[in-house]
């Protein structure tokens, strides 16, 4: 059985896709004005990346995805799931590190690809083993609106919807092996 919600949702079960079902601390850093493009209600009508451009806690993914040229890649695929590193996600990784992959475009692909899961996992489809476009598997564990992947990222802010994908904000980059 399912863990009761922390607090009521106020969007039926089954309900429409944009419906206000984001969890997580890390959504209060989210703008909430509906004019702003980082709002949860902007990020609904576009693509990914788009949306991810105009969230001011995804600043840093976003300079990665530009550079990996990944923007059309992403704004075009058709139903996926991105596990989107928030800024402090990136301030985790030394300087040095960071930069090396930055400047790296064949390991910043493989880690940025490695963050998209084919299909839109709903809350309750995400725990589990997922294969990433990277093609290796990430592993999700947890339920309700508590979630890790790979043991040691944990979602701040998920079930993010944007036109073609479903977001979970995550608090360390998640890195491949080899």
């Amino acid at each position: 059985p399912a863990a009761a919600p922390m607090a009521p949702s106020m969007a039926p079960s089954g309900s429409a896709m944009g419906a206000s079902d984001e969890f997580g601390a890390g959504c209060a850093a989210v703008p909430t004005d509906a004019s702003n493009p980082g709002s949860f209600a902007a990020m609904a009508k576009v693509p990914v990346a788009t949306a991810a451009s105009g969230n001011p806690v995804l600043s840093t993914l976003v300079t990665a995805v530009k550079k990996a040229n990944l923007v059309d890649s992403l704004n075009s695929a058709k139903g996926i799931t991105v596990f989107a590193p928030a800024n402090a996600a990136f301030e985790k990784i030394p300087s040095a590190t960071l930069n090396g992959v930055l400047n790296d475009n064949d390991q910043l692909t493989k880690v940025l690809t490695y963050h998209v899961v084919p299909g839109r996992l709903s809350p309750d489809q995400l725990a589990g083993t997922h294969k990433t476009l990277e093609g290796q598997d990430l592993m999700v564990a947890g339920s309700g609106t508590a979630f890790t992947v790979n043991g040691n990222s944990s979602v701040v802010c998920g079930n993010v919807q944007t036109e073609n994908a479903t977001v979970y904000i995550v608090d360390t980059v998640l890195m491949p092996k080899g």
